[in-house]
């Protein structure tokens, strides 16, 4: 036996009852009643606070990844920036223009070679294990 109660919608939420109703051929009341079953089940609220658990920590995660990537490539950009630095002498006036010149073709091949990379979907990132990356300061093998 059921029992009738009359419960006003605001126009908005009466028409998305409607419309989830017709989609899943369904009677508005049915979807209704089950909608204040599962606000009122016990284990509705485990059931959410399980799922914003469960994104969080995918979340923390490719926060974490996110983080090793960024401080791996800030630490290869000053490696390489103070290397090139200290091997590089300065060029006398009259063969800067043709250093230029070979610097653009050299960089046109790096980015070419770099766009190969990505569209085979290969990350230089991904080559470095976890561990080599997490080793203290003066403990190299």
């Amino acid at each position: 036996m059921r029992d009738r109660m009359n419960v006003y919608f605001p126009p908005e939420l009466l028409k998305q009852i409607s419309e989830l109703a017709d989609r899943k051929k369904l009677s508005r009341s049915a979807i209704v009643e089950a909608a204040v079953a599962s606000f009122l089940s016990p284990d509705g609220a485990d059931r959410r606070e399980a799922a914003f658990t469960r994104r969080l920590d995918r979340l923390s995660r490719q926060m974490q990844r996110l983080e090793r990537d960024v401080g791996l490539t800030a630490e290869t950009l000053a490696l390489f920036i103070r290397f090139w630095l200290t091997i590089t002498p300065p060029l006398p006036n009259d063969a800067q223009a043709a250093a230029q010149l070979k610097g653009r073709e050299r960089f046109e091949g790096f980015v070419a070679a770099l766009g190969r990379r990505l569209q085979k979907g290969q990350s230089f990132l991904r080559e470095i294990p976890d561990d080599i990356v997490r080793q203290e300061p003066g403990s190299e093998t």
